[in-house]
């Protein structure tokens, strides 16, 4: 795949985008979530009473269709962002599994509204054993990785000269620490509203030694921990009277990752507002049938009692490689075709330059 490069902003761009976060975006953002709030102490005082099952999920219909729409009023990509991830997607999926009584929003009784309201909109989990939070949660982390997130920032500039190879390394490196960054800073208030710990959303995921270990146990934990229950189990639940249960899981699987592909389609159209061109669906789905062979290939191993088994420091790189291959293929030509890269870029330094010009 061609890497195309552009002119990263210069500061006269950060300052119109600057003034543009200042402004009319900020106040669009406050309207959104003001509806939001609306639409969630709805769900709270008046949804939840209703009898659970298709009757409440009607009751709920409005608030999830509302959702879908309210990412569309935001243009600037750290603000539409993390508001479609936490409303299109989670809350939505949430939702889902309210209305039939499941999920992280049920309880016997309800929780306080602040406490539903957080459950539903915020990407956590609550970890109810402190001494397993992992060290991906000490504070310190946070504060080198967003240093780390800057030097790649600054690293762009000179990307014209660099083989593609390393550029696709950079967008990697971005990917993953802008994303992890944002959910620990957003995961911030539900501390302070839950007073217990939070489990952090990634573990570590550049020590991955499998694809099963990467989507499973290290990236992103939120969002599997919503599609299971949501996708996988209902999946396997209905394909194992048919298939078997054998099959049924990897049905499961492959379904699951259908799903997050299709939801990561919704969240690239919120960035671009261009037509999707399904390649990072199919990113999805090739990482769904590639991590079920894989798990085919583990069982009939142990079934044939092989001790053999190749070194983490052999899979680990071939996991990360492969990782980066499909991502560059697949995930990445949408985001660089309509100049989401380059208005990522162009926000950090029209933030910096607003902070800069307002507190300083």
């Amino acid at each position: 795949m061609a890497v195309h490069h552009s002119t990263l902003p210069n500061s006269a761009t950060a300052t119109a985008a600057g003034n543009q976060m200042g402004g009319g975006e900020l106040y669009r953002l406050a309207k959104v979530w003001t509806i939001a709030i609306a639409l969630i102490t709805y769900s709270y005082y008046i949804a939840s009473k209703i009898p659970k099952g298709f009757p409440r999920l009607f009751a709920l219909f409005p608030v999830i269709f509302i959702f879908l729409l309210l990412p569309l009023n935001l243009h600037y990509f750290h603000l539409c962002g993390p508001t479609a991830f936490f409303l299109a997607w989670l809350g939505n999926f949430k939702l889902l599994l309210f209305a039939f009584d499941l999920g992280p929003l049920f309880s016997s009784p309800l929780p306080s509204l602040l406490h539903f309201a957080a459950m539903l909109c915020l990407p956590i989990k609550i970890n109810n054993h402190k001494s397993e939070i992992r060290r991906i949660g000490d504070p310190i982390v946070l504060p080198l990785k967003i240093l780390l997130l800057a030097v790649v920032i600054r690293i762009y500039d000179y990307r014209n000269r660099m083989d593609p190879a390393i550029v696709s390394v950079l967008y990697c490196l971005h990917l993953y620490f802008g994303v992890e960054i944002v959910l620990a800073i957003c995961s911030f208030p539900a501390k302070v509203i839950f007073e217990t710990p939070i489990e952090p959303q990634f573990n570590e995921p550049y020590l991955s030694t499998s694809l099963q270990d990467f989507w499973s146990r290290r990236w992103n934990l939120m969002v599997p921990s919503i599609l299971r229950p949501t996708v996988y189990d209902p999946t396997r639940f209905i394909t194992s009277r048919v298939f078997g249960p054998r099959w049924a899981k990897l049905l499961a699987m492959v379904a699951t990752f259908a799903v997050s592909g299709f939801m990561h389609e919704l969240i690239f159209y919120y960035f671009t507002r261009a037509a999707p061109t399904w390649e990072v669906t199919w990113f999805f789905v090739l990482h769904g049938f590639c991590m079920a062979a894989e798990v085919v290939v583990k069982a009939a191993v142990a079934g044939r009692n092989v001790r053999w088994k190749i070194h983490r420091m052999v899979s680990g790189p071939m996991t990360l490689v492969f990782l980066m291959m499909t991502a560059q293929w697949l995930m990445f030509p949408p985001l660089i075709r309509n100049g989401v890269v380059e208005r990522t870029v162009g926000e950090y330094y029209a933030m910096a330059h607003f902070v800069k010009e307002k507190f300083m």
